[in-house]
């Protein structure tokens, strides 16, 4: 049974994959940047792997898996941050993505801590 469910998560998340590279997508950024579908598509697919990563987050065996999980799942927010400092041209963007990594790291060392059963002055 475990087997047939890692079959069709397979297949779903190919297609998925597969409709977002070659279907052109709608997209709200500036039409005079070049290579605008290429932004697209990235946003679309870094959204696809946040998804991802949070059903790793809620499903996750254990608690290091869950901490994994967490931890791309920052760097995926501080790359989707990035695209659309790039592609909405605001520099804010960028901002939320400096303090998303800081935080993202902090909690990650935070978690690994409590894990391992060590208080958080050692």
């Amino acid at each position: 049974m475990k087997r047939v469910r890692w079959i069709i998560g397979f297949v779903l998340i190919a297609a998925i994959t597969a409709y977002i590279l070659l279907q052109p997508l709608p997209f709200l950024f500036y039409h005079e940047l070049p290579y605008v579908e290429f932004y697209s598509r990235g946003l679309f697919i870094i959204i696809l792997c946040c998804v991802l990563c949070l059903f790793r987050v809620g499903k996750g065996p254990t608690g290091a898996d869950r901490i994994v999980a967490v931890d791309i799942l920052g760097i995926m927010i501080v790359g989707l941050c990035a695209l659309l400092t790039i592609t909405t041209r605001r520099s804010w963007y960028l901002d939320i993505g400096i303090a998303w990594a800081l935080q993202s790291f902090i909690s990650t060392l935070a978690l690994s801590k409590y894990l391992e059963g060590r208080g958080f002055d050692e």
